[in-house]
């Protein structure tokens, strides 16, 4: 309890074993549900089910019933345009990531939206294209659809153009990853997207910001550079710049360059005074009807040869189905495709869930996302995510739900149906322009890596590692790299946790890395190993051998030479070269005695000492007769922590048994403290306990089995002068208010402990 206004608690309880502690406090009893249970739960319906299931399938039923109109509507209009004016130019200008026709991003910006609306969870997001997705999807078309050579022999690219036959590429690839995000969805594995860690993301988006960056050069600089895909690629595409670099057109590089400087400025303005600006300047938008005005005006296109957007089609082309023959091509391409455009929607979501104090459900945001890039590929757009300007804007003009976004996605519609004719000047220079710009936010991740360094090591090198690989390997396999490394990391460190001994903080029940602190006390006797992970099949070998080194022997080699030592003990008994004595053995041989190097029936020698048929037993610390010799044991008592150990596997369980045994059998007590009940019930069902290794030597804390141990060796203290550092008793402060208990009728704790 703890006094009113005071900085100390007080408590009065018994030392409890595991066994004692059960038998003084009944549990209570918890059915456990099997598989079958759950299996019949699964398939259960009723009214009430029938009603969540639709709710949960169709989120938005949940706040449109409850929109404000008069509060969130204006906001929503107001965010609803600004986020679809970004939303244009950004479909056109990440869709040349995807080496499309620029046309081809505004569909990415409008199908998937409309399904996001009725089926995702999250009210601020904004869903389109996103620049990673859209050089990943790059990567496959030009891997099947090159700049330069054949296409792959696939027979639905009979009769279609280039174009043609990478738009069917790219929408095949992206209904084949919505089909892989429907099916994670719905078998509620999105729980997947745990094992990429921020790190490792943060690592990969770097990297791909890097290939986005070299992918843009070409439209900065105005050069024809083929698209090259597969590892290296970066590498390849740098060299063909440097050698065409003299080709460079510099309307191209001026106006870049000039767009860069001002939208970079602007957008550093914003940040700095968005507390003070209603709306965020579009300074995109702004920037691109000039140079389309300019391009206009002065003919960019034939005086300086200048690339521009080009006709852009009116009105949306009908539907197409994908293709299985590259779905045969591309499903290893596809999964990463799915697991990135989910694994960041979902963190951008989490992020505004948290700010704005509503929930997100991963498995329904997969559904979401799959039902929706499966519809938007229907119609020949590419994989959508959500991009984390876009989604910025989106939030921070007012928007509250995701009629904002359907607002923006009828803004996209009006520019596809009426007013897309005004974007044909426009120079696709502009668009790498606005590509690069917007990569600040992915490439000043770098910083991260000087904080991980002091941190987190182990981090540091998933991040860097990742980093490399995305940047060497290509996104794809950079993806798979930085998992392996990120999933080794995670074994490393707990195959090779770091072990402690614990010693008491004197005056208080309080153990602690005796490393670390001064002010510390271990009793005579008696080590305390603390066991920071859990226990498996890859580390039980090194918790042995950190465990030999600070008890200072190992438990089995003392075994062993004792079992020898009384072998020849015996063998000197028969021959009579040694008796007994009322002082002890007596060496009636002249001739001195060698120990015997006889290692026949080995197996005996790892048997308990059996000391039945001698006429005393051996005090292995003292001198042994007949110049016998074995390592001596200076430790009665060992305490095991299990405090942090979350699960024991089969493995873990017999070598512990083992191991558990051999101390035994060596004459030092062991007991474990701190163990999960569910860790206890296992043992207890894998029939863990025999005759040697008892649950009673399971304890609720290191205090409790402290005391256990100073009162049945209360040599341990009196050796020292200072034995009454550990704790024994405290003085205890009963309050008349406050107590918390199940039994109101039951009497207040005594105050000894």
């Amino acid at each position: 309890m703890m006094r009113p206004g005071a900085k100390q608690y007080v408590v009065a309880r018994p030392r409890y074993s595991e066994e004692s502690f059960a038998e003084e406090h009944e549990k209570v009893y918890r059915h456990r549900k099997t598989i079958l249970d759950h299996v019949k739960q699964y398939f259960t319906c009723d009214a009430k089910r029938t009603k969540n299931a639709a709710l949960s399938l169709l989120p938005f039923i949940g706040w449109i019933k409850n929109y404000q109109v008069k509060e969130w509507l204006l906001g929503d209009i107001v965010s609803g345009v600004s986020t679809g004016l970004v939303a244009v130019l950004q479909g056109l200008a990440y869709c040349l990531l995807a080496s499309l026709p620029p046309w081809y991003g505004l569909f990415s910006a409008f199908f998937p939206v409309i399904m996001y609306f009725f089926l995702g969870t999250s009210r601020h997001i904004s869903v389109g294209p996103f620049p990673v997705l859209s050089l990943m999807i790059g990567s496959v078309v030009t891997r099947l659809v090159p700049d330069e050579g054949l296409p792959m022999n696939i027979t639905a690219f009979n009769g279609l153009t280039t174009d043609e036959q990478r738009v069917l590429v790219a929408s095949s690839v992206t209904f084949l990853a919505g089909l892989m995000q429907l099916a994670m969805g719905i078998l509620q594995v999105g729980f997947v997207v745990m094992y990429l860690s921020d790190t490792l993301v943060s690592g990969f988006t770097t990297a791909a910001a890097i290939h986005i960056l070299v992918s843009q050069l070409k439209f900065v600089l105005g050069m024809q550079v083929p698209g090259i895909s597969g590892p290296l690629a970066l590498i390849y595409t740098l060299e063909i710049i440097f050698n065409k670099i003299t080709s460079t057109n510099v309307c191209d590089v001026v106006m870049s360059l000039v767009i860069i400087m001002v939208v970079f400025i602007v957008k550093e303005l914003n940040d700095r005074y968005k507390s003070k600006l209603p709306v965020p300047i579009p300074i995109e938008v702004i920037m691109t009807v000039i140079a389309c005005g300019v391009s206009y005006a002065f003919d960019f296109s034939t005086r300086f040869g200048v690339d521009v957007v080009g006709d852009i089609p009116k009105g949306y082309e009908s539907p197409v189905a994908p293709n299985l023959q590259i779905f045969q091509e591309t499903a290893v391409d596809a999964f990463p495709i799915a697991i990135v455009g989910f694994a960041v929607a979902f963190s951008v979501a989490k992020v505004y869930a948290l700010k704005h104090d509503y929930t997100i459900d991963g498995n329904q945001e997969l559904i979401a996302f799959g039902v929706s890039n499966m519809f938007g590929a229907s119609f020949k757009s590419f994989a959508a995510s959500t991009a984390l300007s876009r989604s910025a804007v989106q939030e921070s003009t007012g928007g509250k739900t995701q009629v904002a976004g359907l607002l923006s996605a009828v803004i996209v519609m009006i520019v596809t149906l009426a007013i897309g004719f005004l974007l044909n000047p426009l120079p696709t220079s502009v668009l790498g322009a606005v590509v690069i710009v917007n990569l600040k936010g992915m490439l000043m991740q770098f910083r991260e890596v000087p904080y991980l360094w002091r941190r987190d090591k182990p981090d540091c090198v998933v991040w860097i590692l990742t980093c490399i690989a995305a940047i060497l390997l290509g996104l794809d396999l950079g993806l798979a790299a930085g998992l392996g490394v990120e999933l080794i990391s995670v074994v490393l460190r707990t195959q090779f946790p770091r072990c402690s001994v614990l010693a008491n903080i004197s005056g208080t029940d309080i153990y602690k890395d005796r490393k670390d602190y001064i002010s510390t006390y271990e009793p005579e006797g008696v080590k305390i190993f603390r066991i920071p992970s859990p226990i498996f099949f890859a580390n039980i070998e090194f918790l042995r051998t950190k465990l030999v080194e600070a008890l200072g022997f190992n438990p089995l080699r003392v075994l062993r030479k004792r079992n020898k030592a009384l072998r020849m003990i015996r063998k000197l008994l028969k021959r009579g070269e040694l008796q007994w004595t009322s002082k002890g053995f007596l060496n009636t041989s002249c001739k001195p005695i060698k120990e015997s190097e006889d290692d026949s029936k080995m197996e005996e020698l790892d048997l308990p000492t059996d000391f039945k048929d001698l006429p005393a037993r051996i005090d292995w610390n003292a001198e042994l007769p007949a110049d016998l010799t074995a390592p001596r044991v200076e430790i009665h008592s060992l305490i095991l922590d299990f405090a942090a150990v979350s699960f024991l596997d089969i493995s873990a369980l017999k070598g512990l048994k083992t191991l558990l045994r051999e101390l035994i059998r060596v004459e030092v007590e062991v007991y474990i403290v701190a163990c999960d009940p569910y860790i206890l019930e296992k043992l207890h069902n894998c029939h863990f306990f025999d005759d040697e290794v008892r649950p009673s030597m399971f304890f609720l804390t290191i205090h409790d089995a402290m005391l256990h141990i100073l009162e049945k060796h209360p040599a341990s203290t009196q050796k020292k002068s200072d034995h009454g550092k550990i704790l024994t008793t405290v003085t205890v402060h009963h309050p008349s208010v406050g107590l918390r208990s199940r039994d109101r009728n039951a009497p207040e704790p005594e105050t000894k402990f």
